[in-house]
């Protein structure tokens, strides 16, 4: 359901939330890119976008890096996809490449509107509840889901 692209910002989000810390520390494009496998061009453009979005920050320079821009506690998995596939994940028909509420308004909800709408509702709430700070603390014992 989600985009490769989208599971590169989480598990690049996840790495930075559990390697850099509150202090400033920067952690480099390019030890990123390695530890978590992601091509360094590809990496720098989803970091570069999280930055403009103010999720990230990043310094230029020998020291340079990127680091959370909030805390972990707030970013939300809804944050970052939101971003990065927009919100159209929350909103598309099951079926239709658009929004369910453009058949419904016209009278015309697709097959699955109804059981598809709960889901999506479910999905929502999970995504807005879950941080990057309980992702991080529930990692114990998985941290070779992201590679590091």
């Amino acid at each position: 359901m989600l985009s490769n692209t989208c599971k590169y910002a989480i598990r690049a989000l996840i790495y930075l939330g559990k390697f850099s810390d509150g202090e400033g520390t920067k952690i480099g494009i390019k030890k990123i890119s390695n530890d978590l496998s992601i091509p360094t061009p590809f990496l720098g453009k989803i970091l570069q976008n999280l930055v403009k979005q103010k999720v990230l920050v990043s310094t230029k320079g020998p020291n340079g890096g990127f680091g959370l821009g909030k805390e972990k506690s707030e970013i939300s998995l809804y944050e970052i996809v939101s971003i990065i596939d927009g919100e159209d994940f929350f909103k598309n028909c099951l079926i239709s490449m658009e929004p369910c509420s453009t058949h419904h308004e016209q009278g015309q909800p697709c097959p699955v509107h109804k059981s598809f709408s709960e889901v999506r509702e479910k999905l929502s709430i999970f995504y807005s509840e879950t941080t990057l700070e309980r992702i991080i603390d529930d990692m114990a014992g998985h941290e070779d889901l992201i590679k590091m």
